[in-house]
């Protein structure tokens, strides 16, 4: 195993303990070379989401979604901040743009199905919520447990 491989597990072992300022020492302790890898943007991107840094996460995600427009999770995490850190009507339009490109992939459905949900736009909320389980059935667990489905659960119960 690698200097970096050992750093990287380390920092997602650390994040997974929730040691945020360990996993964030652990990046540090890449070359400056190699701290701007996608693994370790990846990681970054991920402490900052547990710290709730919204400004910093937004950041990465932009850097990695700039990098890897062909990945449906760059866009639903750049998404996934920008609702946070602006509207949900903002990242609705993000993930709209993502939904042109990936309209098969589940968590892109099931995060346009929340913002729809959020927005009391319950026609759309239900078909996307709907066709995410369709393509991905642990999405029908998630939706009943999800506080920005809740107007839906009776509904989704059905499904």
């Amino acid at each position: 195993m690698s200097g970096m491989e050992r750093h990287l597990n380390a920092a997602i072992g650390y994040l997974e303990l929730g040691m945020l300022d360990e996993a964030a020492g652990e990046l540090e302790n890449l070359p400056p070379e190699d701290r701007t890898g996608t693994a370790v943007l990846g990681v970054r991107m991920e402490i900052y989401r547990s710290a709730k840094n919204w400004t910093l996460m937004e950041v990465v995600a932009r850097k990695l979604w700039k990098r890897h427009q062909d990945d449906p999770v760059n866009w639903n995490n750049l998404a996934w901040v920008v609702r946070r850190k602006e509207s949900i009507e903002a990242a609705q339009t993000i993930l709209l743009e993502g939904f042109e490109r990936f309209p098969n992939d589940a968590m892109t459905n099931y995060n346009l199905g929340c913002y729809a949900c959020q927005l009391g736009d319950m026609d759309n909320a239900k078909r996307f919520v709907g066709d995410a389980i369709k393509l991905d059935s642990k999405y029908k667990l998630m939706a009943l447990d999800d506080a920005d489905l809740e107007p839906l659960w009776d509904s989704l119960a059905s499904l």
